[in-house]
């Protein structure tokens, strides 16, 4: 289906340059639109790759300024924003470019809503109804993955965190979507496997929860279904054995979660979330062991949908009791744990996560309802 010597382009819901190499289409795209100083946003760990010092060069051997803001959080706080609209405005940049995984890209992405919206950040909180605010003019935005996980770069919210209470809040608009995603498969070749097998397993969660969101939106199943597939068919070679197609087709379903979760989210989300506030737990590596419990609570009444997914997957038809068996030996397949203990989860965690896990924002939308009661068990079954 995806053939590596080629690039391609397409629209959805963003123009999309796709391809092995495209990131060499940057500085072009940046001189074709008179954008002459950009901001550069990434995390610490990606500052200090060669991929990243090779875009930064190129974009200063063209003879354009460049600044890198870097000052992040694992998971990223209100000051992390502040701080980065403060350098924008101090060393007068004219576009972001967010390069990285999904913590960059949210960042980058709350940086752009931050530069002209000097309102408190959180005012601006899609939960309250502040996407009302987004009322000016934002930068131009360009998103650059080096990760295929969260499909931040086609994604039109930044999720921020308070700085005390590590509370998670979204800030929406569609004018917070990038103008244009360079998509480069060779950007994700130096990925180790654990962070390969735990991103991919979050773009998994993002198919499979957005498939069974309630609610009617065939667009975001036809995609979600697909993107399943693409990852069924290439998440352990990439993790084990990464080629370019492998590392190109988890791209592709990444970006597609990240369009089809459109339609909403569910239980493994809500699940994952308060693990990642309270505990500093990989995003990713929380929805992994999560995901199985999940769907499992998910399972009896939706088994229609259920066959569908065990379709995609490349388990045969009519096999949706299998998939919770699946999920489970697929992340004893990628190295991934099966259990919230191995994570550093602890009984007299579970009070408390399942407040927050029920306050989350992601279980409204999952196909039947979860209340903190269901939470408190699903976190005792994976302890």
């Amino acid at each position: 289906m995806i053939d590596i010597t080629k690039t391609y382009g397409f629209n959805f819901p963003t123009p999309i340059r796709f391809g092995a190499g495209v990131i060499n289409e940057l500085v072009g795209y940046l001189k074709a639109n008179d954008l002459k100083s950009p901001l550069l946003v990434t995390d610490p760990n990606v500052a200090e790759l060669a991929f990243f010092k090779k875009i930064k060069n190129a974009i200063e051997q063209s003879g354009l300024s460049v600044e890198v803001f870097k000052d992040m959080h694992k998971n990223p706080i209100k000051t992390d924003v502040i701080n980065g609209g403060d350098l924008f405005r101090q060393t007068q940049r004219d576009c972001v470019v967010g390069i990285g995984g999904g913590v960059a890209l949210d960042v980058a992405r709350a940086i752009v809503l931050r530069v002209n919206h000097t309102r408190d950040l959180f005012d601006y909180d899609d939960l309250i109804g502040g996407d009302k605010y987004v009322t000016e003019e934002v930068p131009h935005f360009i998103t650059v993955p080096t990760t295929a996980g969260t499909g931040s770069e086609v994604g039109r919210s930044a999720i921020i965190s308070e700085d005390e209470s590590k509370k998670k809040r979204i800030l929406f608009s569609p004018k917070l979507m990038a103008r244009i995603v360079f998509a480069d498969p060779l950007l994700t070749m130096e990925l180790p496997p654990f962070v390969t097998a735990a991103t991919g397993m979050d773009a998994l969660t993002h198919n499979l929860e957005a498939y069974l969101a309630k609610g009617f939106h065939p667009m975001c199943d036809g995609i979600a279904l697909e993107g399943m597939a693409l990852i069924a068919e290439s998440i352990e070679k990439a993790t084990h054995n990464p080629d370019v197609e492998s590392r190109a087709k988890m791209l592709l379903a990444s970006l597609m979660g990240a369009v089809a979760f459109q339609k909403g989210l569910g239980v493994v989300h809500s699940l994952a979330h308060p693990l990642s506030s309270m505990l500093d737990t990989h995003h990713g590596l929380a929805n992994a062991v999560n995901l199985p419990y999940g769907m499992k609570f998910n399972y009896k009444g939706f088994e229609d949908r259920f066959d569908r997914m065990g379709l995609a997957l490349g388990l045969g038809s009519a096999a949706g009791d299998r998939v919770v068996d699946y999920l489970f030996e697929l992340n004893n397949e990628l190295g991934l744990p099966t259990k919230l203990s191995d994570i550093g989860v602890k009984a007299e965690h579970i009070d408390a996560l399942s407040v927050l896990a029920e306050a989350d924002f992601c279980h409204p939308s999952n196909p039947k309802p979860v209340s903190q009661e269901d939470f408190k068990k699903l976190y005792e079954e994976a302890l």
